[in-house]
């Protein structure tokens, strides 16, 4: 997986863990009958963090987001702990804001911290009755078994149909304090841009004022989890939780304008965009990440919905999997796609590890080699690279192919 590289910040280890002052911890506590898969975790800050979130736009939303909106209301925007399940959403049931409420108490009770400083999360099927007994059992458990070494345990608590698990962290320095941030993510199907569908938790030490927290969420997740697209299907537990501690000292980021926020936002966007990646290539039954680069673009917003367009077409993707350069595909995703373009102008290229070819100049075709096309297709990392020739903007998203196996495992998905 190719990651961007940016001056100052080096990629490191431990995910949601890498900052100082994070720890976490995954266990089985039986909603999943499956032996040895993990279903509780929980990720913890070992002191007052200011938090940031966002959430799905689905208009049906799960009980932990509601819950977790009012408890950031109530606690003035800080936090302490994120306690996650999978198995069930806790979406769509009468009594799904007490479930999740019990959730919050049980940590709260266990950690010794108050309750409206526990946000909750939860992922698996829409609709299907949840008993938050087994949760309320295993708090204690879970709690003593906090490290930071623990992350990948905690990550695998959320993981439904994820093949792997996600994590992305960086280190990076602001007047000579070293910082850290990172995060998790899960998500494989049921994604789409405007907040595509997934849990993702990211935890730094610097000390950020809370409206500058959510001000670089808002700004990343508009150019990289809104610019995602697996299936076109939007969820309903979408969230993404930013919580900052502090804890590595420092001055707190409270201008905008400074080199901490600048540091903020580089840091926030080298990790999203990372988790978005790998998100992408996990997507339900994908064999390939696929990325689309737009320039040449009027605006920002022309060249990002076109590239979201282009990714977001089915039949580009079937084609990716095809490995077959049916360019004329991506011409009429850009066609329709909901902004004004000059299609005389526009050039393709496909591109990979394995060399780049011109399939289209001018809004039509060029000849090509279809064995050199079809062998540039059979890398796992596609480049879909759009000219716009009419600006200097640019905007790029990020997808999958669409296989065989994806309509395999949406089919028995409750099973």
């Amino acid at each position: 997986m190719n990651f961007t590289e940016m001056e100052g910040f080096k990629y490191v280890e431990m995910g949601a863990c890498a900052a100082k002052g994070f720890s976490a911890n995954g266990l089985r506590c039986g909603i999943n009958d499956t032996p040895g898969k993990n279903d509780l975790g929980i990720v913890f800050s070992d002191r007052e963090a200011f938090a940031a979130a966002v959430y799905t736009t689905n208009k049906v939303k799960g009980a932990p987001l509601k819950v977790t909106a009012d408890h950031l209301k109530v606690s003035g925007g800080r936090a302490r702990a994120v306690v996650m399940n999978s198995k069930n959403a806790n979406t769509c049931l009468s009594d799904g804001e007490e479930k999740a409420e019990r959730m919050c108490r049980a940590a709260a009770s266990a950690l010794d911290i108050p309750e409206e400083q526990v946000l909750v999360a939860s992922t698996g099927v829409i609709g299907q009755p949840f008993d938050v007994t087994p949760v309320e059992n295993s708090m204690k458990e879970l709690v003593s078994g906090l490290s930071p070494e623990n992350h990948i345990e905690a990550e695998k608590a959320v993981m439904t149909t994820d093949t792997v698990p996600k994590e992305v962290a960086v280190r990076f320095q602001v007047e000579d304090v070293t910082y850290s941030l990172g995060g998790m993510a899960k998500g494989s199907g049921m994604i789409r841009p405007d907040m595509a569908t997934t849990l993702s938790f990211i935890t730094t030490d610097m000390d950020v004022a809370p409206e500058l927290l959510q001000r670089a969420l808002n700004v990343n997740v508009k150019k990289t989890y809104n610019c995602l697209s697996v299936d076109g299907d939007m969820s309903t537990n979408d969230m993404i939780v930013l919580m900052a501690n502090g804890a590595a000292g420092g001055n707190r980021v409270d201008d905008a304008g400074s080199e901490g926020y600048k540091a903020l936002e580089n840091a926030l966007y080298l990790v999203m965009e990372g988790l978005v990646k790998m998100l992408a290539r996990d997507g339900e039954g994908a064999t390939k990440l696929i990325e689309c680069h737009v320039s040449g673009g009027v605006s920002p917003e022309q060249a990002s919905v076109i590239a979201k367009s282009v990714i977001s077409s089915n039949l580009v993707k079937c084609a990716m999997f095809g490995e077959d350069a049916n360019w004329g595909r991506i011409l009429c995703a850009i066609g329709y796609a909901e902004t004004d373009v000059d299609i005389e102008k526009v050039d393709v290229d496909l591109a990979s590890d394995k060399g780049r070819i011109a399939v289209c100049r001018d809004g039509a075709g060029v000849p090509f080699s279809e064995d050199t096309a079809a062998e540039i297709l059979s890398s796992d990392e596609i480049l879909v690279d759009v000219e716009l020739n009419s600006g200097k903007e640019k905007g790029r998203a990020y997808g999958c192919d669409l296989s065989y196996d994806y309509v395999k495992i949406n089919g028995d998905y409750r099973s």
